[in-house]
């Protein structure tokens, strides 16, 4: 699987939160702070938008760190990703992502 597949399968190499911080670019992190609060309807700041990938040694935003359920329960599990587990297709934590991502369990089906 490739490194940058997140846990719940979706793509971070693509994601403006990595690439923000990869860059050290701090326009990208403002214009993903106003995006993600109007979606999230809550307030994130340019300073929360530094993640290096789920899956990849290094910060991460504070959702991904401690609020991220899918997240928690991989670690829990002690799993790779989503794919090691015997309920992929039938996780309700999971489809809160590959309901509107199906992208996200073909990444993690295909890894």
């Amino acid at each position: 699987m490739k490194d940058y597949i997140g846990m719940c399968g979706l793509d971070c190499e693509t994601c403006e939160a990595r690439i923000a911080t990869e860059n050290n670019d701090d326009e990208l992190r403002k214009k993903v702070a106003k995006l993600w609060s109007e979606l999230n309807n809550a307030e994130i700041t340019p300073e929360m938008i530094n993640c290096t990938g789920c899956r990849i040694v290094g910060v991460k935003t504070p959702f991904c760190a401690s609020y991220c359920q899918i997240r928690q329960c991989v670690v829990e599990k002690r799993f790779i990703t989503c794919a090691d587990c015997k309920e992929l297709e039938t996780c309700e934590k999971l489809k809160m992502i590959t309901s509107g991502n199906p992208q996200a369990l073909e990444n993690l089906k295909n890894g």
